[in-house]
């Protein structure tokens, strides 16, 4: 991102910056001091909170984040930028709960984090009351430090619309009490009335998404069934969205026009909820961060003010 498209540079014009227009020390380098505040009102409402599908990413430094950032400094130097995350880590294998503890003592109060559940949960769908408990447990820290946002349950595509499916997300709403579930589909057989019924049944959030317009997959409907909107965004690379061609799927970069119009689907949104969030999930070469900067920009304008 050129320095001058950098919304950061107008919130705090004196601190320094590395070449790419994040903050830094004088020799460019990651900057370790105190993180300013960075709570933002977006959109006509300030009901809009926006922020990236994870934020540790080896392809991020020197295209985002500054030169020298460690792994270990990644989340501080994030929270600089945005205000929530979405953590997809969890995906892969069950956290601790001094995981997040960390995670959470890096961030400023006000920001916060919303939890993708266990692949056990989504994919392979282990019936394990041992497996959700800990998972649950997991978030404490978030939740004692009223960080925690809920949770994610990403499934795949060959999740489909089936009564035993519709019977696994009854039980994920029981299995995680009042805590916010938020339900994203790859499977077109779930665009119809009788889904967005149960979800509303179930006090299950639905998760609009933008991905390839391809056979089979879930168009760019943006609806809510809960008070809170939730939209993720992962690009349009159809090319590689099935895995031919040998690329990632999520290497997608979000031209102007496509921003200004999901700029207008989350205005319409957030006139519908109390609170929208939105991810972008095209993580390769640090195209989420760089789209999602673009995007606070057009939001913050549409409000008038920043803070």
């Amino acid at each position: 991102m050129r320095p001058q498209e950098n919304p950061q540079e107008e919130l705090f014009p004196d601190l320094p910056r590395s070449g790419n227009g994040a903050l830094a020390d004088s020799n460019g380098a990651y900057d370790s001091s105190p993180v300013p505040p960075n709570v933002r009102e977006l959109g006509r409402h300030g009901r809009i909170r926006l922020g990236t599908s994870g934020y540790s990413f080896a392809d991020w430094v020197g295209t985002f984040y500054p030169e020298g950032t460690p792994r270990n400094r990644m989340l501080e130097e994030y929270v600089r930028h945005f205000d929530v995350v979405e953590i997809n880590s969890s995906y892969y294998r069950i956290p601790e709960s001094r995981m997040f503890a960390r995670m959470e003592e890096k961030t400023p109060d006000g920001f916060e984090f919303v939890v993708k559940l266990f692949k056990g949960m989504t994919h392979e769908i282990e019936d394990d009351a041992t497996m959700y408990r800990a998972f649950a447990e997991s978030v404490l820290p978030l939740k004692e430090a009223g960080k925690f946002g809920g949770y994610l349950a990403q499934f795949p595509w060959g999740f489909k619309n089936t009564p035993e499916a519709r019977d696994h997300l009854c039980e994920l709403r029981s299995r995680f009490g009042d805590d916010p579930v938020f339900i994203e589909f790859r499977h077109n057989s779930w665009i119809r009335p009788e889904t967005f019924d149960l979800l509303r049944a179930e006090g299950l959030g639905y998760c609009s998404v933008d991905e390839p317009d391809l056979k089979g997959l879930v168009p760019s409907l943006v609806d809510a069934t809960t008070p809170v909107g939730y939209v993720r965004l992962h690009g349009r690379n159809a090319k590689n969205w099935w895995g031919r061609g040998g690329g990632d799927r999520y290497d997608y970069d979000y031209s102007a026009e496509e921003l200004s119009e999901w700029k207008n689907k989350l205005l319409t949104l957030e006139e519908k909820v109390q609170k929208v969030y939105a991810f972008f999930n095209n993580c390769h070469a640090g195209h989420a961060a760089r789209n999602a900067e673009l995007m606070l920009e057009l939001l913050g304008d549409e409000l008038g003010e920043r803070r």
